[in-house]
C-alpha cells in the first residue's frame, strides 16, 4: 500500500516516494500471469489514517488481483 499512497493524503504509517496509481498496480499484477507464483500479501492498510476509507478498498482490490493470479497459477499447473 505504501507504493500506492505518496500522492494522496497520508493514509499509511510510512508513505513512500515515487508511487504508482491503482490502475498501474493492477496492470503490474496482471502482467505476472503465467509465472509460478506461490503467494502474495498486502501490507500497511491503515484505516485510522484514511477517513475516506479508500485505502481499504484499494487494499481489497489488490488482494483480489493477487488471489486471481494464484488461482490461475494453480489451475494452469494441472
Amino acid at each position: 500500500m505504501r507504493l500506492l499512497t505518496s500522492k494522496r493524503p497520508q493514509v499509511t504509517g510510512t508513505p513512500e516516494v515515487g508511487d504508482i496509481t491503482t490502475v498501474e498496480a493492477q496492470k503490474l499484477l496482471r502482467g505476472l500471469g503465467g509465472l509460478n507464483l506461490i503467494g502474495g500479501d498486502v501490507v500497511e492498510v491503515a484505516p485510522p489514517f484514511d477517513p475516506t476509507g479508500n485505502s481499504v478498498l484499494v487494499g481489497a482490490t489488490m488482494m483480489f488481483e493477487i488471489l486471481c493470479l494464484l488461482a490461475w497459477t494453480v489451475r494452469t499447473r494441472g
